[in-house]
């Protein structure tokens, strides 16, 4: 796990931190900042930004802390973009953008805003990786699929949220979204791991996905839906869990701490 991930420059305590996602009785520590930075407005991202573990959080337009849906990220990347080494405090807005394919590496979100991160390429061809970091304290959804393309999710901690990925299910524009899941701390309470639109053709692959706190097994792990793109609640079909077309993932791909 140290390996793969000094490939990506992660330094120092960074490397230790996400290393420890391979520990199988507790769920890893979360890192401390190098400083604070507010941020009133978006800042663009293009190319890579390592923000070297700092602490940003919003203030003015961006100090919004509830689950408005039309608020601005604090941070937006263009298509091909890298963000890592972030720390995204509180009021933490709309979190992340990504125009396009991007890469999103070592971020942790204290306390999720309105989402964590949202993915809106419109190209079937996008891929959005999501490597290490963590989020917790989300009302609602950590990464919000809102376009096309492929997100991959690898070494990633969640607590204490609704879901920690789902694919947008009334959105105007809707598309086949395909979402992979590996190596994945969960921390209960939360209500799923992943939501996907049946009806889309979306699929969802998890393996290595590890459970604290939840003995009784009460957090779903792949909720299909019925999308639609005309703003309504999506409807929740059951039961939950894998169906080898939908929801790929066997029994043994989710362990309980």
């Amino acid at each position: 796990m140290i390996s793969g991930l000094s490939a990506f420059g992660i330094a120092g305590a960074a490397i230790v931190t996400t290393s420890m996602l391979s520990t199988a009785s507790a769920a890893p520590s979360w890192p401390s900042d190098t400083g604070s930075e507010p941020v009133s407005k978006t800042i663009p991202v293009s190319g890579v930004r390592d923000g070297g573990m700092k602490m940003f959080f919003g203030t003015g337009e961006l100090g919004r802390d509830n689950q408005d849906e039309d608020q601005p990220p604090l941070f937006e990347l263009a298509d091909g973009a890298t963000l890592k080494n972030v720390i995204i405090g509180s009021p933490a807005a709309d979190g992340v953008h990504c125009k396009g394919s991007c890469t999103i590496q070592n971020v942790w979100w204290l306390d999720v805003g309105e989402d964590a991160a949202s993915f809106k390429g419109k190209s079937s061809s996008a891929v959005y990786k999501v490597i290490g970091g963590g989020a917790k304290k989300a009302d609602d959804k950590v990464l919000q699929f809102n376009g096309a393309g492929t997100l991959n999710v690898s070494g990633f901690q969640v607590e204490d949220a609704g879901k920690l990925v789902r694919s947008c299910g009334n959105c105007k524009t809707q598309y086949k979204r395909t979402i992979v899941l590996d190596d994945i701390d969960v921390t209960a309470p939360m209500n799923a791991i992943v939501g996907v639109n049946q009806n889309y053709g979306d699929t969802a692959t998890l393996s290595k996905i590890r459970v604290h706190g939840d003995s009784k097994k009460k957090i779903k792990t792949c909720v299909r839906f019925e999308g639609n793109n005309t703003g309504k609640e999506p409807k929740e079909l059951t039961p939950p869990g894998p169906d080898g077309k939908t929801c790929k993932f066997k029994a043994s791909d989710i362990s309980y701490q």
